[in-house]
This record gives C-alpha cells, structure tokens and sequence, in this order.
C-alpha cells in the first residue's frame, strides 16, 4: 500500500481524495518508480476538481509530472536506483500519475534527472517550464532573436508565462508580460519583464489586422488574445501557442498569415519525442538561475494537493507548485 490522490467516478459522484492506495492498482509498466516529488499544473487542477474532462478512466492517480528514484525495472535503460523525470504521455489522464509515493510506468516515457537539478528544482519547472522552453526553441528556429523586437507572453502569472519570461529575459530577448492580475506585477519585473500590460488590452475581438508591435509571443490563452497577437505580429513574426486558458477557439483571419507572412507555431508537450525532451531539459539546465526556483515556486505536501487545486482553478495560485509526495 501507498498514499496517493485518488480520483473516483461513480453512481455517487465525482470526487479525489488522499487514500491508501493497493500496488497491484498501477497499471502495467516496465519501471516502478519511488515517487520524490510531483507538481499541481492547470490540467492537474482540472482533473482533481473535475472541471474539465482530463481523465480519460476511472479509478485514476493524477499528476502530469513526477521525479523519483527506480524501485523495480525489466528494462535496460534503467537500473534500480537511477533517477528518472517524467512529463507529460498522457500520465494523471489515461495512466495513473504522480500525485503519489509509487508510479508504474513504460520506460521509454523517462528521461534521466539532469545533474543540475535536484529534485525538487526539477519538479518546480515540470511541465510548465519544459513547455515553456520548448515555446523559446520554436520561436528560435523560426529565426526569432533579441534583436528582433518585443516578445510578449500571455498568462504571465502561470507556470508556463513565469518559466517564459525568465527563459527569454536570460537570453536577452525584450519580454512584455499579460496579466490579468496585475497587482502581481513587481513579480514579473522580477523574473525579467520590461513591461507588464493588463490582458484585458488583448483580450476582447479586435480587428483582423492591427497595427505591428511583437516580433513574436508566447500564448497560453488563445481565443481573442491569440486572435489579436497574430493580428498585431511583425512581419515575419511568430507566435508559440501552448493553452487555452481563455478559450479553445480561435476567432481570426488569414490576412496576417498571407500579408505578413507570420507563423503560428503549435507546440504540445504531451507526446514529445524524447530528443526534444532531453534538448529542452539541456536548455533548461544552461540557462535557469537557481533563484528563479525561489521566486516561482511554492512548496506543498500531498494533503494539501486538492485544496490548492481549488485555488489554482479560482486563480489564486501563482508560478509553480511542487508537491513533496512524502510530506
């Protein structure tokens, strides 16, 4: 037996809790992993509250992210004690996750932990910030560089927006941050932006073409504000889109696709080829400070995970949360 979340769904409801867990309710893998550290991410939230249709089968151990040490293996990319990262691969959706002190998983899902993060440094960026550092990747092959211009980034307060901004800031790129919060604003600054505009600016329906502004953006939103972004691009600008935090449509027009000539980058982290996994994880250990981890991170244990879950979806939560699994 194990303590884990649970998440159950029946004639009596949907609901998650902290349990006892059995072993043998894992489902199959090739890797038992002691589980360190996990994160509480949007999509986490959504599934622990049951705002959002995230798990796909029931009984189901949420948790997107997790790092942890090797426990039992069949596979000969792993050895019993090595420690392992996981994102992402439908984990916390359709096989259980890291919201807890065991995972079995396939090893062809884990990545080694970089040798510049602990643990929990490795948890404080999870997803968010391997997302992140994708969306500067994308943005980078796309020809997108610091002299370019102003880079914006949308849900700046989120995991994703706070890692992104820190991320281009280091790089020297000149980052304008959107925010619905924004008495949160000395925060940003801190990670890195030179400005910091409310979202409501970007927000609403605007018009198919405005006047250019971005060399490029990263967008967690989408709906309007993506709609706007790409209408206010430079030429040749880009866009990375990762979310839908505002909305799932996409309410714009091919003229700024066909005069000027921007691209609108689509980056998903879930099913990532594990070169771009190790890639971004590699970027990730040359660039962060460790000091970002302080400034966006916050520390929970596992008994707070539904609480906080709560807060994330009524937008309390700030960055980044790591949850001690053990705690």
């Amino acid at each position: 037996m194990f303590k884990g979340i649970l998440i159950e769904k029946d004639e009596q409801g949907y609901r998650a809790a902290v349990k006892d867990i059995d072993e043998n309710l894992l489902p199959e893998g090739d890797v038992l992993i002691k589980v360190s550290h996990s994160t509480l991410n949007y999509k986490d939230a959504l599934a622990i509250t049951g705002k959002g249709p995230v798990v796909r089968s029931f009984p189901m151990i949420p948790g997107i992210d997790l790092v942890g040490t090797v426990e039992e293996t069949s596979s000969n990319k792993f050895k019993i004690g090595d420690s392992v990262l996981l994102n992402g691969y439908g984990v916390g959706e359709t096989h259980s996750g890291g919201l807890a002190e065991k995972a079995r998983l396939k090893s062809e899902w884990l990545i080694p932990l970089p040798a510049a993060f602990s643990p929990r440094q490795a948890m404080a960026i999870g997803t968010a910030g391997y997302t992140a550092m994708l969306c500067v990747i994308a943005l980078e092959k796309h020809g997108i560089t610091p002299d370019k211009g102003e880079v914006l980034v949308t849900g700046a307060n989120g995991g994703v927006g706070s890692f992104a901004i820190a991320i281009l800031a280091k790089l020297g790129y000149h980052v304008v941050a959107s925010t619905g919060r924004m008495e949160q604003a000395e925060y940003l600054i801190k990670l890195g932006a030179k400005e910091v505009l409310d979202r409501a600016i970007l927000s609403e329906a605007g018009r198919p073409l405005a006047k250019e502004r971005w060399a490029a953006a990263i967008d967690s939103t989408g709906s309007h504000t993506l709609a706007n972004i790409c209408a206010s691009l430079q030429y040749g600008g880009v866009v990375a889109a990762c979310g839908l935090a505002q909305g799932m449509d996409f309410p714009s027009t091919v003229m700024p696709f066909i005069l000027r000539g921007i691209t609108l980058a689509g980056i998903d982290s879930v099913m990532r080829p594990i070169e771009d996994r190790i890639e971004a994880w590699q970027r990730l250990a040359d660039i962060l400070d460790t000091h970002v981890f302080e400034d966006i991170c916050k520390d929970i244990g596992l008994d707070e995970a539904i609480n906080t879950a709560e807060e994330l979806m009524s937008g309390k939560v700030r960055g980044r949360v790591v949850v001690d699994v053990n705690k």
